[in-house]
């Protein structure tokens, strides 16, 4: 028998369930996202709260407890082992001048709240202006530069806390 799915519930309890014993479940549809699920003669009562298909993550309810379940299929197994995660995205904690220029404007300071795209520096190199832009959410920690400075490639510009 082939493993269908890897089943995590709660982060704590770890299931392996096989693809044909999903096509044995007794489930019935009552409603949208509502389910009457009989399992070993005993009935269950079963709702999705929420569903995050991107993730694969689910709250359910199920007779009045809460769970929360990840569920991931032979693909996500296989790219997991091979040392990638599938839609997790890289935390940027800095930017750094990707090549020589001077520094001619600077829109945040040191403290500041900023939004995912909200525009922070201008870099002027090779006759272009070359806006960086927020690549997540944060708090500024640093800003290394100054409006007018000279920067080499791969010099820190602005640090995020």
């Amino acid at each position: 028998m082939s493993i269908g799915y890897k089943v995590n519930v709660n982060d704590t309890f770890h299931f392996d369930i096989e693809k044909e014993s999903i096509s044995q479940l007794d489930a019935v549809s009552v409603e949208a996202n509502k389910f009457h699920i009989l399992h070993q003669n005993t009935p269950y009562k079963a709702e999705i709260l929420t569903s995050d298909f991107l993730q694969k993550s689910y709250t359910i309810k199920v007779n009045n407890n809460t769970y929360v379940v990840a569920i991931s299929n032979s693909l996500d197994i296989l790219i997991k082992e091979m040392g990638f995660e599938v839609g997790l995205t890289k935390q940027v904690n800095f930017i750094k001048a990707p090549m020589p220029g001077l520094i001619l404007e600077i829109s945040v300071v040191v403290g500041q709240t900023v939004k995912e795209n909200d525009n922070l520096i201008i870099l002027g190199a090779m006759k272009m202006e070359n806006s960086f832009l927020s690549p997540r959410d944060g708090v500024i920690k640093t800003i290394s530069v100054m409006m007018g400075d000279a920067v080499d490639k791969g010099q820190l510009l602005i640090e995020f806390e």
